[in-house]
Order: C-alpha cells, then structure tokens, then sequence
C-alpha cells in the first residue's frame, strides 16, 4: 500500500509537472519562456464560412475540443468558378461545429476532426461581361442567369489541419485548412433573362451538373484568427 501511494505521488507530480511546462516562443525581442500550459482558450476567426468564435479546453497539450460558430453575410466580387462559369457569390453562413484538436507533438500543428451543422446558402450571379451568358464556349442568348445554392440543415463530418503558435504567454494567432463532406447542394430559384433556361439545353445542362457532380459534396473550409489563453 505504500508503495501505491508513492507510485500516485509521483504520477501526480509528473502529471503536474508536464501540464505547467515552459514553453519557449519567439517574439520580436528574441526568444522568451513562458510558464504554460493554460488549458482554456477563446479565439475569434473569419474565413470562407464566415465570422465567428470558438470555446475550446484542453486536458493535455496533445488533444483538445472546441466548440465553434461561424455565421454572417459575406459577399465577393471575385470571381468564383462554379462549372466553368463565373460568378459573383452572395454568401448566408449559418455554422455550428464540435472539432477534437489532436496535438501529435504538443506544438503548434494539430489535426482537427469534428462535425458540423451546416445551414449554408450561396446565391450566384454569371458574369456575362456585357454580353451573353457563355457556357462551353456558346452564347446561350441569357443575359443574366442567378439561383441558390444551398446546404440546408445538414450534420456533415469534418477533417483539417492547422496551427496556433503562440507570440505572447495568453495571445496567439490560428489558421486553419479543411472541408466538410456535405453531400450534393440543392440548386433552387433559378432565374434568368433573356430567354427560358429551361429551353436551353447547355444551361440545363449545367444545372444538373452543379446538382449532381462529386466536387460540390465537400464544403472547402479555410479561416484565420486570434486566440486568448486563460
């Protein structure tokens, strides 16, 4: 029995040891050492699912878990290609998730896994530039041509890869690359003038297309922001 309470001691004071260790940072000055591991953070981020912030709580420096949203409206003027045609976005985010951060070497990178309720929707415009819609290289005779992408009401799971070095003893910085897989969008409202799409078989065509090609069942995720340890 002695020998257990020793053994539990020792565990104690390694397991205590390990969790508080320094960890050395390079800042502007040089290299500075801070007494961490701080098991909570707080960090707020933006990126292709929109704007938001996350909880997270870590019980050792190799795995955490964090709790997410990122929602807002969002609108590009870039060029998005959806099957060869451009297109101005009109992004509704609307996203929960719940990610296990695994830490392989209790640094910086980590590999998230997790799922997502997603409540996304994409409204798209074609650029057509000053003329006609162009589709495979022909002018379809549209001269605007919009409808909504949508990934309703969905539980998707998730993978990616990241990293969040820290600049001070409670301040860092995030980024974050991944996709969840969502299954095909549903494609809805579809308008157009100058012409009846429904008549044209190229535009229906790639209606279909965006409904049904494999590359639309993943919903690309990249996103920066700033953490707070505590």
């Amino acid at each position: 029995m002695k020998m257990l309470k020793i053994l539990a001691v020792t565990a104690l004071a390694g397991s205590a040891t390990f969790a508080f260790a320094d960890e050395k940072v390079v800042t502007e000055d040089g290299v500075a050492t801070f007494s961490t591991f701080k098991p909570a953070a707080v960090r707020a981020e933006v990126g292709t699912t929109g704007y938001g912030g996350a909880i997270s709580w870590s019980p050792n420096p190799y795995v955490g878990v964090t709790l997410g949203y990122n929602g807002g409206d969002i609108s590009w003027s870039d060029d998005v290609e959806v099957d060869d045609v451009n297109y101005d976005v009109d992004m509704d985010n609307n996203l929960a998730y719940l990610n296990a951060e695994i830490r392989p070497w209790a640094n910086w990178f980590y590999v998230a896994a997790g799922v997502g309720y997603i409540d996304q929707q994409y409204e798209l415009t074609a650029r057509e530039d000053g003329g006609q819609i162009r589709l495979e290289g022909e002018d379809t005779g549209l001269t605007s041509l919009q409808y909504d992408l949508d990934y309703d009401s969905k539980i998707a799971p998730y993978l990616g890869l990241g990293f969040s070095p820290a600049i001070t003893n409670r301040w860092g910085v995030f980024g974050e690359v991944g996709a969840y897989y969502t299954g095909n969008p549903t494609v809805s409202n579809v308008r157009a003038t100058g012409g009846d799409w429904e008549d044209i078989e190229a535009v229906r065509d790639h209606i279909d297309n965006v409904r049904n090609d494999d590359k639309y069942e993943w919903l690309p995720v990249a996103k920066l922001g700033v953490t707070y340890r505590f």
